[in-house]
C-alpha cells in the first residue's frame, strides 16, 4: 500500500507498507501471508476475481488486534497515518473526521479488493504531464487525485476518499477554454474581488452552455425536417479555434506572476508556492457526509509549476495544495485512451 505523507507535507515521499505476500513452492504451490497488523506475517489467502481484479482475505484476524483494545489501535493508527497523537489535534471537528476514517477502514482490514487502475494517458498539447498528485483536504488529511485531460476539460479524480467524497468521484474539474485573469497581488489579497471576477466567469459559462443547448436542439429539429448535407468546414474551423485556445494557454503558461491566497482562505500548507503560471476557471465537488446533497461549487485551479497545483474553494474558503507522485509505477499504462475512460467510469460507478 502506498499512502501519502503525514499532512499536511505534500511535497515529501510517499510512504510504503506491505500487505500481503506470496511465497512460491514447488509443484506450482503458494502460500499466501497476511502483512497487516503489528504481530508479524500471517496466514491468509488471495482469489482471482476476474480480469485486473482479486481480493485477499486473512484468516488470523487476531493478529490485527491489540493487547490494549480499540483504544490502543486507534492511537497506533494514529501516530502512522497523521504521525500525531490525539492530544496535538485541538480542532473537534478534525478528530470527529479522522474518529470516523478509523472506524471506517478498520471494518475492512480483514478483506480487500484490488482493481487495476491505469495512469492517464498524454498528449503534447497537455498543460502539464497527467499523472497522480498527493493534495490537502483540509481536516480529512492528505488524499490521491489523479489529473487527467479531456480536450477542453481537465478532471481530478479522488483515488482515495474520504467521509464526505469517496475515491473515485471528480473532485475538481477544470474549464481550460476559461483561463483567469488575477489582479494584482494587493487586490488579490481581497477575497471579494477574486470571488466577483470567479462569479462572473461562473455566469459566462453558464450562458454559453445555454446557447449551446439552444444551438443542439436546432439543428437536431434541422436535421430532422431536412435531409443530410455533406461535410463542410465548420467542425475544423471549431478545431482550428480550439487549438488556437489552446496554443493561447501554452504561451500564457511559460511565464509567471505573482501569487497569494486571498485573506480568509485557510489552507493547511502556508509552504504554497508565491509565483503561479496561469489559472482556469473551474469546480470543486463538495457533500455532507456520506456523500450527501453533492454539489458542484465554482473555484480557480492554479497552475504552479510542472508538479505542482493548486485550487482554491470559493465556497469553502479554502485551499488545496497538490504535490506530483514521483513513483515510477510498473505496467501502469492504459492500452489505449478508451481504457482509460472506461476505467474512469468504473471506478465512479463503484464510488457511487
Amino acid at each position: 500500500m502506498y499512502l501519502p505523507p503525514h499532512d499536511p507535507h505534500v511535497d515529501d515521499p510517499m510512504r510504503f507498507k506491505p500487505l500481503f505476500r506470496i511465497h512460491l513452492m514447488e509443484r506450482k504451490c503458494a502460500t499466501v501471508e497476511c502483512m497487516y497488523g503489528h504481530k508479524g506475517p500471517h496466514n491468509g489467502h488471495i482469489q482471482i476475481v476476474k480480469k485486473d481484479e482479486f481480493s485477499t482475505k486473512c484468516n488470523q484476524t487476531d493478529h490485527h488486534r491489540m493487547s490494549g483494545g480499540r483504544q490502543e489501535e486507534f492511537r497506533t493508527w494514529l501516530r502512522e497515518e497523521w504521525g500525531r497523537t490525539l492530544e496535538d489535534i485541538f480542532h473537534e471537528h478534525m478528530q470527529e473526521l479522522i474518529l470516523m476514517k478509523f472506524i471506517y477502514t478498520s471494518q475492512y482490514d480483514n478483506c480487500l479488493t484490488y482493481r487495476r487502475i491505469y495512469l492517464p494517458p498524454s498528449s503534447p498539447d497537455d498543460l502539464i504531464q497527467p499523472g497522480l498528485f498527493k493534495g490537502t483536504y483540509g481536516s480529512h488529511g492528505l488524499e490521491i487525485v489523479m489529473l487527467s485531460f479531456h480536450g477542453k476539460k481537465a478532471k481530478g479524480t479522488k483515488i482515495t476518499g474520504d467521509p464526505n467524497i469517496p475515491a473515485g468521484q471528480q473532485t475538481v474539474e477544470i474549464d481550460l477554454a476559461h483561463p483567469l485573469q488575477l489582479p494584482d497581488v494587493e487586490n488579490l489579497r481581497d477575497f471579494s474581488e477574486l470571488s466577483r471576477i470567479v462569479l462572473e466567469v461562473q455566469e459566462q459559462v453558464r450562458r454559453e452552455e445555454q446557447e449551446q443547448q439552444q444551438e443542439e436542439e436546432e439543428h437536431s429539429q434541422q436535421a430532422a425536417s431536412q435531409p443530410a448535407s455533406p461535410l463542410g468546414g465548420e467542425g475544423a474551423e471549431g478545431e482550428e479555434t480550439a487549438a488556437g485556445a489552446e496554443g493561447t494557454n501554452q504561451d500564457k503558461a511559460s511565464a509567471s506572476q505573482p501569487f497569494v491566497l486571498p485573506m480568509g482562505v485557510i489552507s493547511r500548507n502556508e509552504d504554497y508556492p508565491r509565483t503561479c503560471r496561469i489559472c482556469f476557471y473551474g469546480t470543486g465537488l463538495i457533500a455532507g457526509h456520506g456523500f450527501t446533497s453533492p454539489e458542484r461549487t465554482p473555484g480557480v485551479f492554479v497552475l504552479f509549476d510542472d508538479d505542482r497545483f493548486g485550487f482554491i474553494w470559493l465556497e469553502l474558503k479554502s485551499f488545496s495544495l497538490y504535490s506530483r507522485i514521483k513513483v515510477s509505477f510498473q505496467n501502469a499504462q492504459a492500452p489505449s485512451r478508451e481504457a482509460f475512460d472506461e476505467m474512469l467510469k468504473n471506478i465512479q460507478s463503484l464510488a457511487t
